[in-house]
Order: C-alpha cells, then sequence, then structure tokens
C-alpha cells in the first residue's frame, strides 16, 4: 500500500431527522428524536408499532422525475444525499477513471418485492412491471449514482447488513489510500419500512415493543429498561480524496480518515460472539492502521442498537480494545434519536462524528434513565456536551457476524 492520505470533502443526508447534514446536526445537538408511529401501513397486526421513517421527502429537489420513477427508495436516497455531497465538495472536472463508488446496502427494494409478490400473487406472471428486478436489487444504488456523475471507476456494493455503511465508507478509504482510485463517492442506504420488511424484524423479536405509545423514548442505548432496536431508512454519502488531489483542487477539508478494519465473528447468524472479541478485534485493527493508541480517541459513536443483546456485549468490546481508557473516553449512540438505518446507519454515523470534530460537540445518547448493571462505560446521557475531539472511533456490527470500526481525526497539514 501506497498509504496515501485520505480526507473528506462532502457530505449529505436524508434521514428521520433532516434531509441536510446541517438539519440532521442541529436536530442532534438539541437531542431531538426522529422517531414516531408507523404511518406507511396498517400496524393493528404488528407487535412494534414505531420507526423512524423519512419525512416529506421530494425526490424531485435533487434529480429529475425521469430519472427517479425507475427507483426505488433506498435508491432515490442515496442519489439524493450523493447529490448533496457531490455538490458540498464542489467535485467537478475529476477524472472519472480515477473514481470510485463505493455504496453499503443491507436489504435492497424491499418495498419493490413486497408489492411484486402481490401482484403476482393478483394476477400472475403479467402482473410483474418490467423494471422490477432493476429497481430491487442492491446494487442500483451505487449503480444510479455513477450514471449521474458519470463516475467510471470501480462501483461496488457491500452488503454486510448494519456493518454496510461503515464497510462502505472503509473500503473506498482503502482503494484511495492504496492509490486504486484519488477520490470516491461512498456511503450507504436503506429502505426497508414495509409490511413485509417490518414483519420479518418482528419475527425475529429483534424490534422494540414496549414503547408503542411513546416512540420517542422507545430507542434507549444502555438503558436497563431497553427491548429492542428502532427500524429506520434513509443514507448518508460523504465525498472523500487524496489529500493532494483535495488540496490541488483547492477543496474544504472537513476531517481525515485515519483508519479501519472489518472481521467476522463466525459465531451466529443473528447473534454476536457474547464475548465481543470480533469487534474489538476490528477496533483493534483500525486503531493500529491508523497509528494510534486508545487514549488518542476522545469520542466512540457507538453501535448502540438498544437491544438486550448489543448494548452489553459492545461494552465488552470497547473495554477489551481500549483497556483503561475504555472507562474515560466519551461514548453514545446516535441511533436513539436517528433510529438505526440499517445498511446506512454506520455511514450516517461517520458524518456526524465528522460534525463532533467540526464543532467540539459529543452528541448524547437520549433516553438513558437508568445504564443497565453490564453498561458502565462514560456514556454522554441525555444532553450532549462540549469539549476537546481530536479523533472518533465509529463501530458497526451486523447479523451474519460483521464487525467494522472507522476512525476519522481532525484534519492538520
Amino acid at each position: 500500500m501506497n498509504n496515501r492520505r485520505v480526507v473528506i470533502t462532502g457530505m449529505g443526508t436524508v434521514n428521520p431527522l433532516g434531509h441536510n447534514v446541517a438539519d440532521t446536526w442541529k436536530a442532534i445537538k438539541a437531542g431531538t428524536s426522529g422517531i414516531g408511529p408507523v404511518t406507511r401501513f396498517d400496524t393493528t397486526d404488528f407487535p412494534s408499532k414505531v420507526a423512524g421513517e423519512v419525512k416529506d421527502f421530494d425526490p424531485g429537489v435533487f434529480m429529475d422525475r425521469r430519472e427517479y420513477r425507475n427507483m426505488a427508495d433506498f435508491t432515490k436516497y442515496a442519489v439524493a444525499a450523493a447529490v448533496q455531497a457531490v455538490d458540498d465538495a464542489q467535485f467537478s472536472g475529476f477524472d472519472p477513471h480515477r473514481v470510485g463508488t463505493y455504496i453499503g446496502n443491507g436489504i435492497g427494494g424491499f418495498e419493490i418485492i413486497e408489492e411484486s409478490v402481490i401482484k403476482m400473487h393478483e394476477s400472475g406472471p403479467r402482473g410483474v412491471a418490467p423494471m422490477t428486478i432493476p429497481k430491487m436489487i442492491t446494487n442500483e444504488a451505487g449503480g444510479n449514482i455513477a450514471i449521474k456523475f458519470g463516475i467510471h471507476g470501480p462501483c461496488i456494493t457491500i452488503a454486510t447488513a448494519c456493518a454496510s455503511g461503515t464497510d462502505a465508507v472503509g473500503e473506498a478509504f482503502l482503494a484511495v489510500r492504496s492509490g486504486l482510485v484519488d477520490a470516491a463517492v461512498t456511503g450507504g442506504t436503506e429502505a426497508a419500512i414495509c409490511k413485509f420488511g417490518f414483519a420479518g424484524f418482528c419475527k425475529i423479536q429483534a424490534l422494540s415493543t414496549k414503547y408503542n405509545d411513546r416512540p420517542q423514548e422507545a430507542c434507549r442505548p444502555f438503558d436497563k429498561h431497553r427491548d429492542g432496536f428502532i427500524m429506520g431508512e434513509g443514507a448518508a454519502m460523504l465525498v472523500i480524496e487524496e489529500l493532494e488531489h483535495a488540496l490541488k483542487r483547492g477543496a474544504k477539508i472537513y476531517a481525515e480518515i485515519a483508519g479501519y478494519a472489518a472481521t467476522c465473528d463466525a459465531y451466529h447468524l443473528t447473534a454476536p460472539d457474547p464475548a465481543g472479541k470480533g469487534a474489538a478485534m476490528a477496533m483493534k485493527q483500525a486503531l493500529n492502521m491508523a497509528g494510534m493508541k486508545p487514549e488518542d480517541i476522545d469520542y466512540i459513536n457507538a453501535h448502540g442498537t438498544s437491544t438486550p443483546t448489543n448494548d452489553p456485549i459492545e461494552t465488552l468490546a470497547i473495554k477489551e480494545a481500549f483497556g483503561e481508557h475504555a472507562y474515560k473516553v466519551k461514548v453514545s449512540s446516535t441511533k436513539s434519536m436517528t433510529s438505526h438505518l440499517v445498511g446506512a446507519a454506520g455511514a450516517l454515523e461517520a458524518v456526524l462524528s465528522v460534525m463532533a470534530i467540526r464543532d467540539q460537540f459529543f452528541p448524547a445518547t437520549i433516553n438513558l434513565q437508568e445504564p443497565d448493571e453490564l453498561c458502565d462505560l462514560n456514556y454522554v446521557a441525555n444532553t450532549g456536551v462540549h469539549g476537546k475531539i481530536d479523533a472518533v472511533l465509529s463501530d458497526s456490527l451486523g447479523f451474519g457476524g460483521h464487525n467494522a470500526a472507522l476512525i476519522v481525526k481532525k484534519y492538520t497539514r
């Protein structure tokens, strides 16, 4: 590897808190929840009735109707976030063969699958729309982004469940770092809030059911009374570049990506390794790549799903990776406000980590009223605080035993 330096020059997002980075960050700093009752379908027969839905989204703000009419929701969100990121980076005049597209997505066009199966059941094969396959398959978000911006480098879709967004940014980082490309549009996207998707997660008892009448209190990572995650949707995209490439064109630089690692528990399809060894190893390897010690990390944006299983195991992993510093470093889960965007989660959390560095602000874990005895770290509870932040580690853990850790740090020449 050439080990070139890699910086972030543009960001965009569509999520339950807002349709851009500025509105999203304003809501995060205020401790606002984007979670509410499900409005997409009748939840009478569903045990969970709350979600983090994207509200009042108009794809026409970001693209022409002729573009989005053949897109599933996850692709619309991805392209909208990518348009923002590319505009933010003022990214033009690039060599299209030296730019890549690396997008994370866990599920694809679930609402298209649901609609198509119903139509086939009612009308037979003739009822299935011609664009069913191109709209539903997971690579279409990346494909549409590449088409829109004329990007001819690698166009890669990464599907590692809830780690997809972090892995996509991490793999894009490695591609730029090694010299495979000079820049990339990267991030994650997800839109699976439909009857089919919701029923599947309900069936494995992964979603919260205790707070249906108090949706904004439903996501409570590390709290003793948490009972499941809150399904969300949206996208977050970043433009990343090799440092000299960015400096040559006079780009503004938000932060530098310093390290990344991915591991697999190889333990269970849905349950993490009870000792958190795989997650801890990903954090250690990311630190090693960054040339950092645990004490160099000021803030951990935790996976923090608010499930009974994840939170104590993730706590163990942080202890294993950070040693004594685990009790000093500030930790929070922004999912308490954004909900869990599945394949987009890690990308959105990378954006929020960058904003934390920019504003020197530690986002809170809201609804953390009574910490679980097994979750005993230095959590930023209920209200965000200002403080020194030079480096952030964001980790993501997914079904299948996927673990990913990304380190971003303040840019200095």
